[in-house]
């Protein structure tokens, strides 16, 4: 069977993919995009049922292109967001191949390129992007053995509260998709259990304007890394029920309750940090440095928007923050079901190449790795915070086209001294 061969391939049809395809086409970069599944797979079938985004569509969006049939300021479902990449990818006549699954890739022996082993057979391509996103393998931590008497799954794999058995919930994990899950949870009528980390509490609204429009003019989306210390602190924030501020003494208060980190388990009963009013507290700073930070915005820009001091109420302390629980009887409190909302680990281990460290990390920069001519795409913080949404994700995608596009100029010079011009121009 003959080879295929392809100038670029790109591994992956979600949004980094589609939107890397539209920046290639623009630069008339021959490439191929194979997606394993469907187009968007993942906004489909891997989230939960009630999922919304967690921005206003006026924001979470590609720049050419709407959310149709929504309202700037709506936050809209899992399947209308998979149906907008659809159609983005039918508008800018994305060159993607689905079914197909990438196996292996590496480099060719003595030659330039790369040799892709899929399930449909080999491809040859002069260039590589793995643009397979940032939640690719749901990781559970090894606390809670599997001969426990409970189920447990990741928040990857949770569809709805009648997917569960009967009993009270523990969910680990307060960031949005934890902090979301519980008050799902708790508004089915379950007993829920949180288990709170560090994280950060963003106002949804503030002075009439969403957070994100709040992180845009105060340039926090342009942060190109994370403070030192805060590489595990997540954002709790929803767009649910039309988008709330995710405070945690409201959750208590409607009958969730509240723990410190999940730490260790034995006997049927499970430990968790003194740390709850630590972390409680974190989030709390965050929030009000953020309402700060917009106060002295408008002050210092002169603008008027409408003051709001009641965004400054506190909710009272519940009981399960005055007297932290650290330790629960599993069985004790009928708790049948733990959700580990805990994150993810990037898999690249399809790539054959020396293109990570000692922890499988990729090693880049703003997306361009060591290894010649391969890129990656859809990385938290590739670029900047905003690198893992629909906007940021496209602008990164620009840069790595545009990259692209000037290494193609380069090896085609032939001594003409314009065409190496051109590319310094690119």
């Amino acid at each position: 069977m003959a080879v295929e061969k392809v100038d670029t391939l790109v591994v992956g049809g979600g949004q980094a993919g589609i939107a890397l395809s539209e920046h290639l086409g623009d630069r008339g970069v021959p490439h191929l995009v194979l997606e394993k599944n469907r187009i968007a797979e993942a906004w489909r079938s891997r989230r939960w049922d009630t999922l919304v985004t967690n921005g206003p569509v006026w924001h979470d969006r590609f720049p050419n292109l709407e959310f149709p049939n929504s309202q700037p300021d709506e936050f809209v479902g899992k399947d209308a967001v998979a149906d907008y990449l659809e159609s983005y990818a039918e508008m800018v006549q994305a060159p993607i191949r689905t079914g197909v699954e990438v196996i292996k890739a590496k480099r060719l022996a003595g030659q330039a390129g790369f040799l892709v082993e899929t399930s449909e057979g080999q491809i040859e391509a002069k260039r590589l992007v793995a643009a397979t996103g940032a939640f690719q393998q749901p990781v559970i931590p090894p606390i809670v053995p599997d001969t426990a008497n409970l189920t447990q799954l990741h928040s990857f794999h949770y569809k709805n509260p009648n997917q569960l058995a009967e009993g009270a919930v523990l969910v680990v994990g307060a960031g949005s998709s934890g902090a979301q899950i519980a008050d799902e949870l708790q508004r089915a009528g379950r007993k829920v259990f949180l288990s709170v980390g560090p994280h950060d509490r963003p106002p949804r609204r503030y002075r009439g304007r969403d957070f994100v429009w709040w992180l845009g003019v105060l340039g926090l989306w342009d942060i190109a890394a994370q403070a030192p210390g805060t590489e595990h602190v997540t954002i709790s924030v929803s767009g649910a029920y039309g988008g709330r501020t995710m405070d945690f003494r409201r959750l208590a208060s409607e009958g969730v309750t509240l723990l410190g980190l999940t730490d260790t388990f034995a006997d049927g009963r499970l430990s968790f940090r003194d740390d709850l009013q630590k972390n409680i507290a974190g989030g709390d700073a965050n929030y009000k440095e953020m309402l700060d930070a917009a106060d002295a915005y408008l002050e210092r820009n002169g603008l008027d928007l409408p003051a709001e001091p009641e965004a400054r109420n506190v909710w009272p302390d519940p009981d399960c923050l005055t007297n932290p629980i650290t330790s629960l009887d599993l069985a004790q409190e009928g708790i049948t079901t733990i959700i580990w909302a805990t994150g993810f680990r990037q898999d690249f281990s399809w790539m054959d190449l020396d293109a990570f460290d000692d922890k499988g990390a990729p090693v880049h920069q703003r997306g361009v790795s060591i290894e010649p001519d391969v890129y990656f795409l859809g990385l938290p913080w590739q670029s900047r915070r905003g690198s893992t949404f629909l906007w940021g994700v496209w602008h990164d995608a620009k840069h790595i086209a545009d990259q692209i596009a000037t290494q193609r100029a380069y090896l085609d010079y032939d001594g003409a001294a314009a065409i190496v011009a051109s590319a310094a121009a690119e």
